[in-house]
């Protein structure tokens, strides 16, 4: 789901609806390219802002959750391997359904898609708040949703980007925080509970706190953690075999990915046991730093979060102002508010005012944990029409069903559609009311005038 860029709205319905043909980009990126890419999208720390929700709801059982995920994050993985060698100049999920699927069906992926980068600044606001009310108490978490809210606004109405070289840094510095958390928390385990409390099984797996539900919605909510793999799918035209390398590096991604979160996780648990709750889930890592590292790694935690979640905002809420900008564009949102496009900044101003005031009410309105199982409601949605498009587009439509064609374009996605529905429905009761509201509501279009569902379809491009 992690996308660098802009989105827009345009009506690509011409002829078959096919895009354009590559316009020759040279194959240069190697599969160690592609995972180093992934990596970077998704970021090692994405484990902290959801790692004491994951572990109060799975009674304890953060770790397997991220296991468990990964189950059906590596069918569908493969689904992507495999719809960017059939379509290497589309790289997303809407395509891939629209052009294994249907049109009508691509849209509703393309439609979940838009839940997300509405969601995604305001999923970063309310962390950046919810960081600074922890640090800093004395002043109340709405004024700071607000402080955050208006400030990224304004910095995106000046049209200030986060710069290439930042966002390199500020992977390092994530990258050296988790380094960091992992020789701490392990020097803290064996200082204070000798070698074996690195061993301890029921960390992993406790049968006696163990309940099924209660995994399966931690599992819906530490997916969280692995959103971005799906990106690598858009640099198929940059490959040099794409067929080859793409799903592999995906699946490598998310493999790599899945240990860097289980090791986070149990080490955490060592730390802080289960049976002590956290004062705070939605900031416990500090509550960790704090324990393992003292006040300096504290405030190098914190550090960290908040310059990634501001940056993190700026960007989502300048992409999401701007598929916002193209929807009034094209007259899908009301164009005398969405359509207008600022002549002085040449920015889409009345859109991105409009992202500040969905940030500022979203975060007083709703629970951090609830973005995030939305998040998740519109990112299965596409895992499951990815997975059913490859079974579409090679086994029935391709007649791919010779040996190991059968495990790779049936079984693998079948299963990984299985499973991420199964996911899916473990989302929690108001995330799934708002997520099957917002679907509805894209039904409620496609059906509605001039041409009910014979009305030619617009798709999203990112560019």
């Amino acid at each position: 789901m992690a996308a660098e860029g802009t989105m827009s709205v345009s009506d690509t319905h011409r002829g078959n609806g096919v895009a354009a043909p590559s316009s020759g980009l040279r194959r240069v990126l190697s599969r160690k390219d592609l995972v180093i890419y992934g990596l970077t999208i998704i970021t090692p720390t994405a484990v902290y802002p959801v790692l004491g929700i994951v572990q109060q709801t799975s009674n304890g059982h953060a770790s397997l959750t991220y296991l468990t995920a990964l189950i059906g994050m590596i069918f569908t993985a493969f689904s992507y391997g495999s719809m960017a060698a059939a379509f290497p100049s589309a790289g997303s999920t809407y395509t891939y359904a629209r052009r294994a699927l249907h049109d009508y069906v691509g849209f509703l992926a393309g439609w979940s898609m838009i839940l997300d980068y509405v969601l995604i600044p305001l999923l970063s606001g309310v962390y950046v708040a919810l960081t600074a009310a922890r640090l800093v108490p004395a002043i109340p978490y709405a004024v700071w949703a607000f402080l955050f809210a208006a400030g990224i606004t304004l910095v995106n109405v000046r049209g200030i980007k986060v710069t290439t070289r930042a966002s390199r840094w500020m992977i390092v510095a994530m990258t050296a925080s988790a380094v960091l958390f992992v020789a701490l928390a392990t020097r803290w385990v064996i200082s204070t509970l000798g070698w074996d409390g690195l061993l301890q099984p029921t960390l992993l797996l406790n049968p006696e706190t163990l309940e099924l539900p209660k995994l399966m919605t931690a599992t819906a909510i530490a997916s969280l953690s692995y959103l971005g793999f799906d990106a690598i799918s858009t640099l198929a035209e940059d490959t040099r075999d794409a067929e080859r390398d793409i799903g592999t590096a995906t699946v490598l991604v998310c493999l790599l990915q899945a240990g860097i979160c289980v090791l986070i996780t149990y080490l955490a648990a060592a730390v802080w046991p289960p049976s002590n709750p956290f004062p705070d889930v939605e900031t416990a890592i500090l509550d960790l730093s704090q324990q393992i590292g003292g006040a300096g790694f504290f405030a190098f935690t914190s550090g960290i979060l908040l310059v990634a979640a501001i940056a993190s905002s700026v960007t989502a809420q300048a992409g999401a102002s701007r598929l916002l900008y193209g929807m009034g564009r094209d007259r899908i949102l009301p164009a005398s508010i969405f359509g207008y496009l600022d002549p002085v900044h040449a920015s889409p101003t009345r859109s991105i005012y409009a992202m500040g005031i969905i940030c500022f009410v979203g975060a007083l309105l709703v629970s951090f944990q609830l973005v995030v199982e939305l998040v998740n409601f519109g990112a299965f949605t596409g895992f499951i029409l990815v997975n059913l498009s490859v079974i579409r587009h090679y086994f029935l439509r391709g007649n791919r069903r010779n040996g190991l064609a059968v495990v790779r374009y049936l079984i693998f996605p079948l299963t990984g559609a299985l499973v991420c529905a199964y996911v899916w429905f473990n989302l929690g009761s108001n995330a799934k009311l708002l997520g099957f509201g917002w679907l509805l509501v894209g039904l409620v279009y496609l059906a509605g005038p001039p041409a009910g569902f014979r009305k030619p379809m617009g798709t999203l491009e990112i560019s």
